[in-house]
């Protein structure tokens, strides 16, 4: 998917996450479909939700490998669980599980820094501050010297914060 300036966006989860995911998320309750589809968009946090189309088949994958089985619950719809042997995978995969998590928590957390009014308001402020500098006149070298300058030792202060 191409994201602004058109770079590609990074990819919300890895080869190996959902399954991941999912595992974790059935040894806490078991789950419909739905449901999982909420908890993991959840912990991926900003705007991905996984589709049902990549959600259904691996919940299959996991029945067909004996890891989870579903049985019907309200409204026909299925409600699946770990077996014993998907609670072993998921004790075996701990470490993993908890890679995966700590990963999203840190995106979470990035994305919402870029998100903060504060944040956006003051960088606005930035670009203002510089187009109006710059506009009016034939910017000299000294003045573009100084500017950069400026820039630069409020880089350095943004990083020690």
């Amino acid at each position: 998917m191409e994201g602004r300036g058109g770079g590609r966006r990074p990819r919300q989860l890895e080869p190996g996450d959902l399954r991941l995911l999912m595992l974790h998320a059935l040894a806490a309750q078991p789950s419909h479909g739905y449901e999982l589809i909420k908890a993991i968009g959840e912990w991926v946090g900003g705007d991905y939700t996984p589709s049902p189309g990549t959600v259904y088949p691996t919940l299959a994958l996991l029945e067909d490998l004996g890891l989870a089985r579903s049985e019907a619950s309200d409204g026909g719809r299925k409600r699946f669980h770990l077996t014993p042997q998907g609670e072993a995978e998921r004790g075996a995969q701990a470490q993993a599980i908890t890679a995966v998590l700590e990963r999203l928590e840190q995106a979470r957390a990035r994305a919402h820094a870029r998100r903060l009014p504060e944040i956006r308001r003051a960088m606005e402020n930035l670009k203002m501050a510089l187009r109006l500098r710059l506009e009016g006149e034939m910017a000299s070298t000294e003045l573009v010297r100084r500017l950069a300058e400026i820039i630069d030792r409020a880089a350095v202060e943004v990083e020690r914060a």
